[in-house]
């Protein structure tokens, strides 16, 4: 009697087991999910040089993960039927992108093969690992300042859908693009590209990092005191000669961006060994 007993105990709980069991799996997940790389450096348009891979590809987006980058930025623009697309240009194959519907651009093919990927592609490609971010550039529209904008809202819509928010950082040249991101995602890093603002104007308007060209760093450079001041991250492109790069990692900026990952990992272990 008494085991036909615990017999029945044991199935009452099994539902409460099973689910204490889950939470535990679930918690374990997401603590993993969140192990991005800690160093400087991001691709920029993937990891494409060294290989020869079509630039904001997903082969190179998977280069990029492969070298253990932060993070790999790419670039956004919307097509005429609303499909959110990867590419650096405002032409694809000689079309300007804005005025093209998705399917008229995705005859053409990369020089790997590729279609041009949609961001919803893009975004799944880079979620099935936890070890570098994605940086979404959103691109200023060549129609409308309100189509930007729209685009905005999309791109931003598009990662809260799919889940992405871990992975996602974002960046744009258009100030009122990045305003509007910080309002609809007021926890995500969103760093502005244009180099005319200053940090504690970025600060005071509630965007939490620049992402200037190193050239407008060498013409303020109480800018990079400013903005540590004012925890605004820093951020510096396209840079992939030796001497920036080095001056950029003395002064502890937070990221790198860069057509030559391998180049900027090199000199990061070297001053490492430096350090020694």
């Amino acid at each position: 009697m008494f085991a036909a007993m615990r017999r029945i105990l044991l199935f009452a709980l099994m539902p409460a087991l099973l689910f204490n069991c889950q939470n535990k799996s679930n918690e374990s997940t997401n603590d993993d999910q969140m192990d991005f790389a800690e160093n400087q450096v991001i691709a920029h348009r993937g990891a494409w040089k060294k290989k020869n891979l079509p630039e904001n590809s997903i082969a190179s987006l998977e280069e990029a993960i492969r070298l253990g980058c932060t993070a790999s930025e790419f670039d956004i623009w919307m097509t005429a039927d609303s499909i959110l697309v990867v590419n650096h240009d405002k032409e694809f194959f000689g079309h300007i992108i804005e005025e093209s519907t998705y399917d008229s651009l995705k005859s053409y093919k990369l020089t790997n093969g590729e279609t041009i990927p949609t961001l919803e592609q893009y975004l799944n490609a880079g979620m099935q690992q936890r070890s570098t971010r994605l940086v979404l550039e959103i691109k200023p529209s060549v129609i409308s300042k309100e189509r930007g904008i729209t685009t905005t809202e999309k791109v931003v819509a598009t990662v809260k859908q799919l889940s992405a928010e871990p992975w996602a950082m974002f960046i744009s040249f258009d100030y009122d693009i990045v305003k509007k991101l910080t309002e609809l995602m007021p926890a995500a890093e969103v760093g502005y590209l244009n180099g005319d603002v200053a940090p504690d104007q970025l600060h005071a308007d509630g965007i939490n990092g620049l992402d200037y060209h190193f050239s407008v760093f060498e013409k303020h450079p109480d800018w990079v005191k400013l903005a540590k001041d004012h925890q605004v991250s820093l951020n510096s492109w396209t840079v992939n000669d030796t001497t920036v790069i080095d001056n950029l990692l003395r002064q502890g900026f937070d990221y790198i961006t860069t057509n030559e990952p391998e180049l900027v990992f090199e000199r990061i272990e070297l001053m490492e060994e430096e350090s020694l």
